[in-house]
């Protein structure tokens, strides 16, 4: 199998394009190439007039040596790497007498547990929240009707606050060992589109993820996996600096030496109560920022040019940086194409948004984070003072927003002159229970709103139109990613001073996404099962 890169067709070619171009580029006959898969397709738009796909693909040839010979020093045409997954480690089939616990069931607790009953270690995962299907359920009752569940939400239950998003899955993460391939496959396995193998953008959509989340849960359990949901582990067995057990609210002890954390990035009482415990974590960087929202078409015009609308290129989506003359960095987070702006709190009282796409993206608008770095220096006091710091202004944003979760909003014109507004125009917010017009200029602090209207013409010339007068300003966007870290050890990937303590994913500061998170998963998960059959093995039992 060889590999070659850089192959360009414009964007009305077919498959006998694609062959074609194959043939002409390894100057071979027709017959000699004996069949090839897609391994990545992406799309070269830098030029909106000549927007080309470019495509990386696996081959078959006749004579593999004599073309590698032939295409020696050039980097388009490469052995194809083996991307198959390999696990580290079975357990004996007489299986073992302990079973790893996993707290979470986002991206990352969903694939550590998948590998592990892939392995024959039987994981038991603990979640908080409910089932997806009756999850969907509590967080539609806060955008219908402002009820919000603390424990059933956009961040807690099952599939994690990916669930809820634009169900990307690219990243930017190195994968020499191609996880990000295996949780891929897994996904199309349960049902995604068999395209998120190829794309350079794959993305699924939240309610396509809400079936493919069920039937991996059901695979787990078929290989001998238990899921047990509301379950919120309120506490931590440590002796001696060893996990020995959890303690969920309603009092039941469960003894286990292997815990993975996948809590995700708004557990932030299992934060505290890790603390509380000595587990060493410490404070990190994070964003905090507005969402933006643009009618799709001015974005798909400036992208696209005159092949806006092209079917085969799909809503255009952009990413933008900026770095602001009083010393911050401004980006663009988490872009959803033709999607909306949702209510993502899960405390009772204050206000945060986030963004959400369906696999069509064929909503009016466009929207994403415009966000601002900020680091610990910000939030010097401790390591659970990033949290403290995200509350005050999801605080805020609920008195700002009326105290009904509501969400508050300034057009753009009006956030760059200051004044406050009092009308919207042509661009119609998405947000739901809705969004109530005020003055943003006190809703973040004074650095990140210089910061902003410093960022958002300078972006209007990348993007023409960014800065659009009744484009829509929707606060806050505080969840960017998880507000600390539980220090791990590189080698064996668990709590550098808690031993069988496994912090995994986002919520562990690890990850930043459904696919890095997933990809952490399987790391952690490999880490457990090796030290679990080590573990067996020098007590006697042989694997």
């Amino acid at each position: 199998m060889l590999r070659l890169t850089e192959l360009k067709l414009p964007l009305d070619h077919d498959e006998a394009d694609l062959r074609a171009a194959i043939v002409k580029r390894l100057g071979i006959s027709a017959k000699d190439l004996t069949g090839y898969t897609i391994f990545r397709r992406g799309v070269d738009a830098r030029k909106s007039h000549t927007i080309v796909f470019i495509y990386t693909v696996d081959l078959q040839v006749a004579d593999e040596k004599a073309l590698l010979a032939a295409f020696a020093g050039e980097r388009c045409l490469k052995p194809a790497p083996d991307t198959t997954y390999h696990f580290v480690a079975r357990a004996p089939k007489e299986g073992l007498p302990a079973r790893p616990v996993i707290v979470g069931m986002g991206p990352s607790g969903l694939f550590a547990g998948l590998i592990l009953a892939q392995s024959g270690f039987r994981p038991l995962i603990l979640e908080r929240g409910k089932a997806v299907r009756e999850r969907t359920k509590d967080t539609f009752d806060l955008w219908r009707k402002g009820k919000l569940d603390p424990e059933s939400n956009v961040q807690f239950g099952e599939g994690g606050a990916g669930t809820f998003s634009d169900g990307k899955l690219h990243t930017q993460i190195k994968d020499p060992k191609h996880y990000g391939r295996k949780v891929l496959t897994e996904f199309v396995t349960a049902g995604a589109p068999p395209e998120i193998l190829y794309v350079s953008k794959p993305h699924i959509g939240t309610y396509r993820l809400v079936g493919i989340v069920e039937k991996m849960r059901a695979a787990i359990q078929t290989l001998g996996g238990e899921i047990r949901f509301q379950s919120r582990v309120d506490d931590i067995v440590i002796e001696n600096g060893r996990v020995c057990g959890v303690v969920l609210a309603g009092g039941e002890h469960i003894v286990t030496n292997h815990l993975i954390l996948a809590i995700g990035h708004s557990a932030r009482d299992t934060f505290e109560m890790l603390h509380r415990r000595g587990v060493f974590m410490e404070a990190k960087p994070f964003s905090i920022g507005f969402r933006i929202e643009h009618p799709q078409s001015l974005i798909d015009q400036s992208r696209h040019g005159n092949n806006a609308n092209n079917p085969l290129l799909g809503a255009a989506d952009y990413k933008l940086v900026h770095h602001a003359s009083n010393g911050r960095s401004v980006y663009s987070f988490c872009m959803c194409p033709g999607g909306t702006v949702v209510a993502a709190t899960s405390e009772t009282g204050r206000v945060v948004t986030n963004g959400m796409s369906q696999y069509s993206r064929k909503e009016r608008n466009a929207n994403s984070g415009i966000v601002v770095g900020i680091s610990p220096e910000d939030y010097p006091d401790g390591p659970l003072a990033g949290i403290e710091f995200q509350r005050r202004w999801e605080s805020l944003a609920f008195e700002l927003g009326g105290g009904n979760y509501q969400a508050p909003a300034q057009l753009v014109g009006d956030f760059l002159a200051g004044r406050t507004s009092s009308s919207l125009g042509s661009v119609k917010p998405s947000y739901t229970p809705g969004v109530h017009l005020t003055n943003l200029s006190t809703a973040l602090p004074d650095y990140a709103i210089t910061a902003i209207r410093e960022a958002l013409p300078v972006f209007a010339s990348q993007i023409k139109g960014f800065d659009l007068p009744d484009a829509v300003l929707t606060g806050v966007e505080t969840r960017t990613s998880s507000p600390v870290r539980i220090k791990r050890d590189q080698a064996n990937l668990q709590s550098i001073n808690t031993q069988g303590l496994y912090p995994s994913g986002e919520g562990a500061g690890y990850a930043g996404g459904i696919l890095s998170s997933a990809v952490d998963g399987i790391k952690v998960a490999e880490a457990v099962a090796i030290n679990m059959l080590a573990a067996a093995t020098i007590g006697g039992h042989q694997a």
